[in-house]
């Protein structure tokens, strides 16, 4: 399969987005290129794993400072802890899924929910069922609303719609299976990592096929397509983090744009992923730094 029938590539070609991925691109490379990449590698990719799960979880809820996700060893005490811990777990095996990702990615949604949940919800790495809401994701607004808060910058939020019915979950989630699977496979591989990761993002955000965790599993599945696709193959470019210092306001604005499905909307949520992912190389940047001098 050529490029060209590749049902992503035209995103690539949108307004904007092809100036993201270059930025990304040359952001990433010039992280590879530390110095301290030679020696300490697995080291900048635990600390990447563990900013990214303590910004994941900040965005879902419970921003703990670093030093005391750091410190902890007890993750269910509270639902804050609970769900800094599911980050932290999803965060640790995420890198290890990247085979059963390439042949069958709903598998690793679902290892991913169980993970967050743990093996004795009954619900727990399964999709909703009819009748079955999904919960959390209220600090991105995702909750069907009559008004908002408004942003003093940007006027009121957007209302966002409720999730669809499991049906439809279904159904697209095994379009976007068989959309990876093929990528795997070698097909529409001209579609930039940037694109494919951020599509991944936004269509789970989208559908929040499970009950709960949904925020925390999309970001991990944005971080295996990246490393899947070979822009990030080392996992060390936490965009969790740069998505929390962006903001929950920034984030839903750009998701907003993403449901909506127009062009503008498409551009800015992949501008606004790709914003995401430079600033969380910034912050691997200053781990190698931090390195460099012998302060970690």
């Amino acid at each position: 399969m050529s490029t060209g029938t590749d049902p992503l590539a035209p995103l690539a070609q949108l307004p904007g987005v092809p100036d993201a991925v270059a930025e990304v691109r040359k952001a990433v490379d010039r992280l590879y290129g530390h110095r301290v990449m030679r020696r300490r590698a697995a080291e900048v990719t635990s600390e990447s794993a563990l900013r990214g799960a303590r910004a994941s979880a900040a965005l879902a809820g419970a921003d703990w400072p670093l030093e005391e996700v750091r410190r902890r060893s007890d993750f269910g005490a509270d639902p804050e802890a609970r769900t800094v811990g599911a980050a932290l777990r999803i965060a640790a095996e995420a890198g290890q899924l990247l085979s059963i990702w390439r042949h069958s990615p709903l598998q690793v949604l679902a290892r991913l929910h169980l993970l967050a949940v743990g093996d004795g919800d009954p619900a727990a790495g399964r999709p909703r069922r009819a009748g079955e809401g999904a919960e959390e994701l209220f600090p991105l607004g995702l909750e069907p609303v009559e008004s908002v808060e408004v942003d003093a910058a940007d006027g009121p939020l957007p209302a966002l719609p409720p999730a669809p019915g499991a049906e439809e979950v279904a159904a697209r989630l095994d379009q976007l299976s068989r959309l990876l699977v093929a990528r795997a496979e070698g097909q529409g591989v001209g579609t930039p990592a940037l694109v494919v990761a951020s599509v991944v993002h936004g269509e789970l955000l989208a559908l929040r096929p499970f009950g709960t965790h949904n925020g925390v599993i999309a970001r991990a599945a944005q971080r295996i397509v990246l490393i899947a696709e070979g822009l990030d193959p080392k996992s060390i470019c936490p965009a969790e983090v740069g998505l929390a210092e962006l903001g929950t306001a920034a984030y839903r604005r750009a998701l907003a744009g993403y449901l909506a499905g127009t062009p503008d909307g498409m551009a800015a949520w992949i501008a606004h992923c790709g914003r995401a992912l430079r600033l969380g190389v910034r912050e691997s940047t200053a781990v190698c730094e931090a390195m460099q001098r012998g302060m970690v």
